[in-house]
């Protein structure tokens, strides 16, 4: 009887693993690339703490739409309509405030069930009347940019009051003693951030190990949480060089780690992307298509509303053209952050990476004074070109 030796799998090489996932890292490597080229072009003014906060302050509204459209998109849908839901749910959120004198959390919770049942609205159509989300929320688009308009009356209403305001321009308070041009509050948050993203990567890793999955090489996993944790620092450091940590920012970083959880540890996740691999599949197999794509538009319509709030306490203003072209940001980031346009892929990650991406883009050609007519074509190239990676690794 002859021994025979069982051979383990062979741990997999690192430009394999890179080649396989290229799809979830290259965007982040894109995004470390311009932020290089536009803080040398810049001469420095990219990073400077000021505007890094300018910079939050001005995508967040974005970011937050992302999640939402993450799962629209990943269930096989779009939705046209967010930016003109923004800008109305901001537009009744002046009313309220402003002529009716209506307190600001009763307004706030106002304003989110308006977009949840706008979104409930949209997605009824789509989940259960099987209406193209193209020309439901297309036809939301103009629906709710002019309702905007009929309840502004044509003009801007403001100021908000200063509780509302602080939504988006106010910061955490300072715990601590203030270190000369220093907040220390915002700095231990982001020493804690560093160790709690970290020490979840390695259970990650470790759980998919124990499952067999394949992982990636060890040292390429210590660079990774290096470079992961002295990202987060320095950005920390930066941001708590100025005036601390944004309100703004906090909330889309607790909402970023409640998608994130959420898409990769739970059902309810697994069952969306489900959904947008194959449908039909998904149905026989017991999954409720049906109410899990009018789910997704009632999320979008409330992270809308969110969106439309934070803009308006931003501009501290409801103006009749607030969320003009919001969609096609949001859409963009989607997609170049890895989305497919054939749903059943996207990562909340990638979405939050791609919105970085046009942010970055935004902010660094204004500092450049490109003009946005030259803004709008680089960003439209760029999208295509995204969306062209896409078809290919599709076809691949």
């Amino acid at each position: 009887m002859t021994d025979k030796t069982v051979s383990l799998p062979e741990a997999p090489k690192h430009s394999g693993f890179i080649k396989n996932n290229l799809r979830n890292y290259g965007m982040l490597l894109s995004l470390l690339a311009i932020m290089l080229f536009f803080e040398i072009v810049t001469d420095g003014t990219l990073l400077q703490p000021l505007n890094l906060t300018n910079l939050v302050l001005q995508n967040s509204y974005i970011v937050i739409m992302a999640l939402g459209m993450l799962l629209v998109i990943v269930t096989g849908h779009i939705d046209l309509s967010v930016g003109s839901v923004a800008g109305f749910v901001g537009a009744v959120a002046a009313v309220l405030m402003v002529q009716y004198h209506v307190s600001y959390p009763v307004a706030f919770v106002a304003c989110l069930l308006v977009g949840a049942a706008i979104g409930a609205a949209q997605g009824y159509w789509v989940a259960y009347f099987g209406i193209p989300s193209f020309i439901v929320t297309l036809a939301g688009m103009l629906v709710f940019k002019g309702l905007a308009l009929a309840v502004l009356q044509g003009k801007s209403v403001g100021p908000f009051p200063p509780t509302f305001q602080k939504l988006s321009s106010g910061f955490i308070p300072e715990l601590f003693p203030s270190a000369g041009t220093l907040y220390p509050t915002s700095l231990l948050i982001g020493i804690v951030l560093a160790f709690v993203l970290v020490l979840a990567s390695a259970k990650g890793r470790a759980r998919e190990q124990a499952h067999g999955i394949e992982v990636e090489p060890y040292a390429f996993f210590i660079l990774k949480s290096i470079a992961l944790a002295g990202a987060v620092l320095y950005f920390t450091y930066l941001i708590a060089s100025h005036r601390g940590l944004p309100n703004v920012l906090v909330i889309m970083t607790a909402l970023i780690a409640l998608y994130a959880f959420v898409t990769r540890r739970t059902v309810l996740g697994r069952q969306v992307y489900a959904v947008g691999g194959n449908a039909k599949a998904a149905k026989l197999s017991g999954v409720k298509t049906e109410r899990l794509t009018f789910f997704t538009f009632v999320n979008m319509g409330v992270l809308a509303a969110l969106a439309g709030l934070v803009f308006a306490a931003r501009l501290n203003t409801a103006t009749p053209k607030a969320g003009l072209g919001f969609e096609l940001d949001v859409i963009a980031a989607c997609f170049i952050g890895g989305a497919s346009a054939y749903g059943g892929v996207g990562r909340v990650g990638g979405a939050v990476v791609g919105a970085m991406i046009m942010g970055v883009m935004n902010n660094g050609m204004s500092i450049l004074g490109i003009g946005i007519d030259y803004q709008q074509v680089i960003k439209g190239l760029v999208l295509l070109g995204a969306v062209c990676i896409d078809v290919y690794n599709q076809r691949r």
